[in-house]
């Protein structure tokens, strides 16, 4: 399809308003051989992130090195076409760093990032201009990321107008084309500035910046946290759509795990810097193999007035440790239940457990096959393994 083509196929519909009545609830969620990067299912290879390393360098006044921050450490995953990849993790993990280090803002201190059969790091700001037209992001907070200034059609236009694509009418058929696919009337939104837009409506029109030169994969990074939960429902339900229609791929980064268990095929689970966790969605909301997994699962809070208590071995306690000093060897040892001496000599590689592509980085995880132990459902909770489905797939 060419970057000024209609992207509406014959007899599309333009996305409606969710009602109150028909939104959906989103509140609620839910052998042993060394393996590398977690291999993603089916589709063409998209995103091949190995062995990734995004450092800082902390100075104090006067200029004296005061620390390196290791925002993210030994990082390696795949991404396929068409796949969904949820990011997730409390505040601190590296999420978002990790997003920024994908597509080059800043580029990262070691590793590799191979787009579409291309390594990234290294290459120069005007051998990177081609690459964004197919990678580009969606940011937290839409008013931040939109010129206050502009007008919602100056907007969406401008990734054309920065790469000279097409002639003036060819570029407002084409804003207009996408304000309408995500949801917005041109003729009553296009003259409008951020300031006049709702939280939704800002995301709305972020997201329909980001499509404008049809990229391959978007980044989302928490594209939905700032907003109440009708509006969630309804991003969430266009990204899915628009996924569906265009045949997108996104890294989804969040710290809500009722929210990824909706639009993710597999998922990817970050504390301090580093992967504990990473599998299908399915294997990971109903067989947690790693503690923090667990205990993530078990802070979903539950709609069920019968559910027992959490179990203890859920339970993670202190503060996140400073990323200026990790912790030796594994680096959630020191608020794991299931810490041994071991843990403290040795990091974990990712290892797979299992068939599916399900991997863990631990020396102890929970189980390694099917029944109810220690990492099952029960123990984290039944909102985890019962939660409605946003997106309809």
């Amino acid at each position: 399809m060419g970057v000024l083509a209609s992207v509406r196929t014959p007899g599309a519909q333009v996305i409606p308003e969710v009602t109150p009545e028909a939104a959906p609830d989103v509140t609620a969620a839910t052998a042993v051989t060394e393996a590398g990067p977690a291999p993603a299912p089916g589709g063409e290879l998209l995103l091949d992130v190995r062995h990734l390393v995004q450092e800082f360098v902390l100075r104090d006044y006067g200029g004296a090195k005061g620390g390196v921050l290791q925002a993210v450490s030994d990082v390696s995953f795949e991404l396929r076409a068409g796949e969904t990849l949820g990011i997730v993790g409390e505040t601190g993990s590296g999420k978002s760093t990790l997003a920024r280090s994908v597509i080059q803002a800043p580029p990262p201190k070691q590793g590799a990032v191979i787009f579409q059969g291309q390594d990234l790091v290294g290459l120069s700001p005007g051998a990177m201009k081609p690459v964004r037209r197919d990678l580009q992001m969606v940011f937290q907070d839409p008013f931040t990321s939109l010129d206050p200034k502009w007008t919602v059609s100056r907007i969406v236009a401008e990734p054309l107008a920065a790469y000279g694509l097409g002639s003036r009418r060819e570029r407002r058929e084409r804003v207009q084309s996408l304000l309408e696919l995500v949801g917005l009337d041109p003729k009553g939104y296009g003259r409008r500035r951020p300031r006049e837009l709702s939280g939704g409506q800002a995301q709305r029109v972020a997201i329909a910046r980001a499509m404008v030169l049809e990229p391959k994969l978007i980044l989302c990074d928490e594209p939905v946290s700032s907003l109440d939960v009708l509006v969630q429902a309804q991003v969430l339900n266009l990204l899915e759509k628009l996924r569906s229609e265009l045949g997108l791929s996104y890294l989804f980064i969040a710290h809500d795990l009722a929210l990824v268990k909706q639009v993710s095929d597999r998922v990817a689970v970050m504390y301090l810097g580093k992967l504990c966790e990473i599998g299908p969605v399915r294997d990971i909301y109903r067989q947690p193999l790693h503690p923090y997994t667990l205990a993530l699962l078990a802070s979903i809070p539950s709609a069920d007035p019968t559910a027992g208590k959490r179990d203890a071995r859920s339970v993670i306690r202190g503060e996140l440790p400073s990323p200026l000093d990790p912790p030796s060897g594994c680096r959630f040892r020191t608020r794991c239940p299931r810490a041994q001496e071991r843990c403290a000599a040795e990091a974990p590689q990712l290892r797979a457990l299992g068939t599916g592509g399900h991997l863990v980085a631990c020396h102890f995880p929970l189980s390694g096959g099917p029944g109810t132990t220690a990492g099952s459902p029960a123990s984290a909770g039944s909102a985890a393994q019962d939660a409605p489905a946003t997106v309809r797939r």
